[in-house]
């Protein structure tokens, strides 16, 4: 049985473009880039023409104003951090509800801290209002962070918006957004419609790069201050020796990625809504979280079945060969249900019941009809177990109200 893998959110496939590019990188120029000898000149020289690749496919943007990480996750604290420590005199951050865990425990320390944290509230839709944005803006605002999209739900984010409105309320306003779920699926440019963004996160493993790579975008002239101290890497940016292999693919993984971004828009979306139509003609009792957003990422669909527990649907798909997930795969671990179904108010009877089917450019169409095989039988044969299910009529049977 091969393995249908739809949890591409979560991480990606290498691609073997990307492969090919990093292999020199590990055998015959493996030298440390910030050696002095000849023969480090490869390594180093690879690394500035990563940071210029990757900066023309966002935008042609200057590329000193980019710095490589280990991840996502470390840029998202450098910028946080970085920023806070280089402007004590304000004390408002202003973040949702519904971030990555890598940027929403981050404002909950900055809250334990002293600092004014705000957290944004999403509608049933999950989506930010842009009024309830303005009226938390006060002269304390120190930054904005906010994702580009969801990586849950694949709701997008009216950051280029936001960032906008901060800089004309105060140009001291900084402006971060976590961009790691946006870039290949959506159009990004920093040098137009974010132009008003200083600080940008993504990582590597969502774009078909390896895990363990990611990247942290500067404007100029923003007040920042490095986070890992300890060498002069990364022009004193980032200490430790630079991933030379890791940061090649990195940039040859971010040039298919812009490439491939009306692949996403046109097939990987077409079979996202073929499942999802399909899912809903032939499951009742169905959520479709997201479905009224304006806009979702092309690959995403974040599904809820009433009366069913997400964990049970994990398992009786991966005996089908099905990889999928219930929400982040950094909190995968907990019983908890999603702070982000959370925060969209989804009815106790489904959240429990969560599946994100996360596509990729590798995606096809016949897995995609194996899933529309397989699971309306798997979330049928787990409600004749559950007490929240009418099997008979096949509807939703709540029990009665012990208050009533």
């Amino acid at each position: 049985m091969d393995t249908i893998y739809v949890d591409n959110n979560a991480t990606t496939a290498i691609a073997p473009e990307v492969l090919a590019a990093m292999l020199p990188y590990f055998t015959d120029q493996y030298f440390n880039p910030s050696s002095m000898y000849d023969a480090a000149r490869s390594p180093a020289e690879a690394i500035e023409q990563a940071r210029q690749t990757i900066a023309h496919c966002l935008g042609g943007v200057d590329p000193d104003q980019f710095l490589f990480t280990g991840s996502a996750t470390e840029s998202n604290n450098a910028a946080l951090f970085g920023t806070v420590q280089a402007n004590p005199q304000r004390r408002q951050v202003i973040t949702t509800a519904v971030e990555h865990p890598s940027v929403l425990e981050i404002g909950k320390e900055l809250a334990r801290r002293g600092l004014d944290v705000t957290f944004l509230p999403v509608d049933p839709n999950g989506e930010l209002e842009l009024e309830t944005f303005i009226k938390a803006l006060s002269s304390e605002t120190l930054m904005i962070s906010i994702m580009l999209a969801n990586n849950e739900t694949g709701i997008c984010y009216p950051v280029a918006e936001m960032a906008r409105i901060a800089k004309e309320t105060d140009p001291r306003i900084i402006v971060h957004t976590d961009a790691t779920q946006a870039i290949g699926k959506l159009e990004v440019n920093l040098a137009t419609h974010l132009c008003h963004v200083d600080l940008f996160s993504f990582s590597g493993h969502k774009i078909h790069a390896p895990k363990g790579v990611g990247a942290l975008f500067v404007r100029r002239g923003t007040r920042w201050r490095p986070f890992i101290l300890g060498g002069h890497q990364e022009r004193g940016r980032r200490a430790g020796t630079e991933n030379v292999p890791y940061i090649v693919g990195l940039a040859k993984a971010c040039e298919l990625a812009v490439a491939g971004v009306g692949d996403e828009q046109i097939r990987v979306r077409r079979m996202r809504d073929r499942l999802q139509v399909t899912l809903e003609e032939s499951i009742p009792a169905i959520e479709v979280n997201g479905k009224g957003a304006r806009e979702r990422l092309p690959n995403t669909l974040n599904l809820a079945f009433h009366g069913v527990e997400g964990e049970a649907i994990l398992y009786e798909l991966s005996r089908h060969g099905i990889c999928a997930s219930s929400g982040s795969a950094c909190t995968s671990g907990s019983l908890a249900p999603s702070h982000v179904l959370q925060a969209m108010k989804v009815p106790f009877t489904a959240i429990h019941g969560s599946l994100r089917i996360s596509l990729s450019r590798y995606t096809t169409e016949t897995e995609i009809d194996r899933i529309i095989q397989v699971l309306p039988e798997i979330i049928a044969n787990l409600r004749r177990l559950s007490p929240y299910w009418d099997d008979r009529n096949n509807c939703l049977a709540l029990p009665d109200d012990p208050a009533g």
